[in-house]
């Protein structure tokens, strides 16, 4: 598979206030999109991501390094010659033109004859569930219908990559949901390869080939979901990625088949390589890697400190050996809800845990 995208040691300077030393929004970030996947930039506020996108569109230009669309340098070029197309976060539709006016926008600024536009708008809408619409205004239209609108607008001029800028930020939640099942499977109907910018965890889980997770203007891992959330690289993606406990240990020996970890609690066996006899790591528990027993018998012992009742899952506190533990029960309907002082067992999925070289704390 080829890259669409390549991206190569950019970085961005912004000027600082009042005479201050530059912002560096971008530090040297080199990434590579595959033709037809979908790769979701991901991180917090500040970290640099939609810098990123706004580089590749060509809405800013790098201080430094160079953006390739297969093997042209693009660096240079204004958007209009990139062959991408954006989807943005406040959808960007011209209030006073019709659904169908909206969409094919681009096409009569390509000079397109009309025939052929009225038979790619009508084709684009019923693609992305808005036939019948054509003669609405935005206005006329809830949230969601906008944004296939922009959806629609941003893929009928058969874009080489088409980027998402934050695209669902303002849907109600159950919508948001609704709308990135839709866009991914657009996006695997269409084999259009994207780039897309969220901060939100379960959007880029769900919607994604590949995540790049960001911090500081820097890349900290690149993996596909499950290699993002069970295998993370730093503690900031362990953090950052879902919920996790993180207990301080020492390694207190090592072999191929994994590493024996004394913690606070006792000694866990962790399928890790790469560790060293005295070296000290966090290990990482994933709320579903704990399970309960209703009585004293397991790894360790505890009571429930809280517990946090949603429906389809319980999210318990246990208190183990002076330490609450985050622990995630699904379908709980079947079995009562366990009470602040029960005593309850501990066992641990040791296949599912982590370890972390221990840099600072978490």
């Amino acid at each position: 598979m080829n890259n669409a995208v390549r991206v190569e040691r950019l970085r961005k300077l912004f000027e600082g206030r009042g005479g201050s030393a530059p912002v560096v929004a971008v530090d040297s970030v080199s990434l590579e999109v595959k033709d037809g996947s979908l790769v979701t930039l991901l991180g917090p506020s500040g970290c640099g991501k939609t810098t990123v996108l706004r580089m590749i569109a060509g809405f800013e230009t790098p201080t430094e390094g160079d953006v390739f669309i297969g093997d042209e340098r693009i660096t240079d070029l204004p958007p209009n010659k990139r062959r991408t197309s954006m989807v943005f976060q406040t959808y960007g539709l011209f209030p006073h033109m019709t659904v169908f006016d909206n969409v094919g926008y681009g096409l009569r600024i390509r000079k397109v004859p009309a025939t052929e536009i009225r038979t790619r708008v009508l084709a684009m809408l019923e693609l992305v569930g808005l036939a019948g619409t054509e003669g609405r205004l935005p206005s006329q239209l809830s949230g969601g219908q906008q944004q296939r609108v922009a959806l629609a607008r941003a893929l009928i001029t058969e874009p080489r990559v088409l980027l998402f800028d934050e695209p669902l930020s303002n849907l109600d939640a159950k919508l948001r949901v609704q709308m990135r099942m839709e866009i991914r499977r657009l996006q695997q109907r269409l084999q259009i390869t994207s780039v897309y910018v969220t901060h939100d965890q379960d959007e880029a889980m769900t919607l994604s080939d590949q995540v790049v997770i960001m911090h500081q203007g820097q890349i900290q891992q690149v993996g596909t979901p499950q290699e993002i959330y069970s295998r993370p690289r730093t503690l900031f993606v362990a953090d950052f990625i879902g919920k996790g406990n993180f207990l301080a240990g020492t390694v207190r020996a090592a072999d191929g088949n994994g590493a024996e970890v004394e913690i606070a609690q006792g000694s866990v066996r962790v399928p890790a390589e790469g560790f060293r006899p005295g070296e000290p790591v966090w290990l990482l528990l994933r709320p579903e890697a704990i399970g309960l027993s209703r009585a004293w018998t397991g790894r360790w012992q505890g009571r429930i400190a809280a517990a946090t009742y949603l429906g389809s899952e319980i999210f318990y506190e246990v208190t183990v050996g002076g330490q609450n533990l985050l622990v995630k029960v699904g379908h709980p309907q079947g079995a009562s809800v366990l009470r602040t002082g029960d005593p309850v067992g501990v066992v641990l999925d040791e296949a599912s845990l982590h370890l972390l070289r221990r840099e600072g704390t978490a």
